[in-house]
């Protein structure tokens, strides 16, 4: 079907959701002190701007507001409970790091009375809602009718993609074109072009799609004019659509529409000053708190257990496939094949203090160095070998893509389990795949979601991390 409202019904189960969080963090102070007049003094304001963060980052984890309309009543409670179970744990981690001081007198008794009684509210609403949705569910769609002017293999993929997706709500009235013959589907021909808006107005047709080719544009510039004059919406389909295989967008010079094959959300100042000012933040934080105190215990270790370095620096591809030294603990005893050949289960050259640190991602944290000067970034496609970079380049059509973004730490195919050795050249391929939908995808919240996830990778335990 298609959805008008999906949208909007998002953004209120949205605001909804947000409503009955700060109403149970309300109601609960003034359970415990009947009165607002300690609020500001008690710190609590910070305190709800937290948790209304942590929902949001909850909610963005799990999709709990994407197909708001479609999802059936079961997946609908499913994501509920999950994203507040995990708002749960998000809530509790933030205790223990940031509210866990003497500026924030928070009551144990408060936040439990607000937690529970927002899981109380929450599902409340949430029955309310699916009931509204279950009755109201036929006005929030629309099914429409459209014409196809013209054939061709654009006309037919057309065609197919709709057939293919009944879901959408589309349904085929017809095909128009001068030639006879460039309509397959000789059971839906209607006519020539000149016959098309005749067709349209009196069968009260919703949309026309235009799939003539450029050497039609005065028919096309015609049709086009006829239909804004009868009110029908007119969309037009690129005869050289199928150049880009993923979802495209326009951007105007002037009167000049330009496409795009892909969204590149990075390119944008503010976008790149944001994952910038939190990568410096946050390799901060870890140099500081982490690598301060374990660099000095496990380099004394890396060295009693074999002789070499304490780190292994190695050139690999970097941002625009600029090469840059990229720093890990050693994990393996010192050779000659580590420039040209990964690591592989079991591998004879991995130390047992190696295979630990290989196993907890501990080998990748000097690589918050190269994060602080900047030729790397904490969420990012994982740096390849300069061999890697030129093998694959000349087997993977898209491989050279990822290298629009800095390498990063971590990464959605590593999240994906897309990590460790690459055996074959589809295992890369899927691995290129999932950067690159990063690259078009990326959003700060998105970036949380990757170190979330990355972090109980490591404390549960991934089968390729060796």
């Amino acid at each position: 079907m298609v959805h008008r409202y999906t949208t909007f019904i998002k953004a209120i189960n949205l605001t909804v959701d947000y409503i009955m969080l700060n109403i149970s963090m309300i109601i609960s102070y003034l359970v415990i002190d009947n009165t607002f007049s300690s609020w500001t003094n008690n710190h609590y304001l910070p305190v709800v701007l937290l948790f209304n963060l942590i929902w949001l980052l909850a909610a963005n984890t799990t999709g709990l507001y994407e197909h708001v309309i479609t999802k059936d009543s079961i997946r609908t409670f499913k994501g509920v409970i999950q994203t507040y179970l995990l708002f749960l744990s998000f809530t509790s981690f933030a205790i223990i790091i940031l509210i866990g001081n003497r500026s924030y007198t928070v009551t144990r008794e408060y936040l439990i009375y607000s937690l529970v009684l927002f899981g109380f509210l929450l599902s409340f609403w949430k029955l309310i809602f699916l009931s509204i949705r279950k009755s109201e569910r036929a006005s929030l769609t629309d099914t429409r009718t459209f014409v196809i002017a013209g054939g061709g293999r654009i006309g037919h993929d057309l065609y197919s993609y709709f057939s293919a997706n009944p879901e959408l709500g589309y349904k085929l009235m017809g095909f128009f074109d001068d030639n006879p013959e460039n309509v397959k589907q000789t059971e839906l021909y209607e006519g020539p072009i000149k016959d098309c808006m005749r067709f349209v107005v009196a069968n009260s047709v919703d949309e026309i799609f235009c799939t003539l080719p450029i050497s039609e544009s005065a028919k096309v510039e015609q049709l086009m004019i006829e239909a804004d004059k009868n009110l029908i919406r007119f969309k037009f389909v690129p005869e050289y659509y199928d150049f880009a295989k993923r979802p495209t967008y326009v951007e105007t010079f002037g009167h000049i529409p330009v496409i795009s094959i892909r969204s590149e959300p990075l390119e944008n100042m503010l976008n790149r000053f944001v994952k910038r000012v939190f990568d410096i933040g946050f390799s901060l934080f870890i140099i500081l708190f982490v690598l301060s105190w374990l660099f000095p215990i496990l380099a004394i270790l890396i060295k009693l257990g074999s002789k070499g370095s304490v780190l292994f620096v190695q050139i690999r591809s970097g941002r625009d496939n600029k090469p840059f030294k990229c720093y890990k603990f050693r994990s393996m005893r010192v050779n000659s094949d580590s420039n040209k050949k990964q690591a592989t289960k079991n591998d004879l050259r991995v130390t047992k203090l190696g295979a630990f640190l290989r196993r907890s991602s501990m080998d990748e944290l000097p690589q918050f160095l190269n994060v602080l000067i900047g030729n790397m970034s904490v969420v990012g496609p994982r740096p390849h070998m300069v061999s890697h970079t030129k093998q694959y380049s000349q087997l993977i059509d898209k491989f050279m893509v990822r290298h629009f973004l800095k390498p990063g730490i971590t990464g959605y195919a590593q999240i994906n389990g897309l990590r460790g050795e690459t055996k074959t050249t589809e295992a890369m391929l899927k691995r290129v795949e999932a950067d690159v939908w990063y690259l078009e995808n990326w959003s700060f919240l998105l970036d949380l979601k990757i170190i979330f996830l990355t972090v109980w990778n490591v404390v549960t335990g991934e089968e390729n991390a060796y």
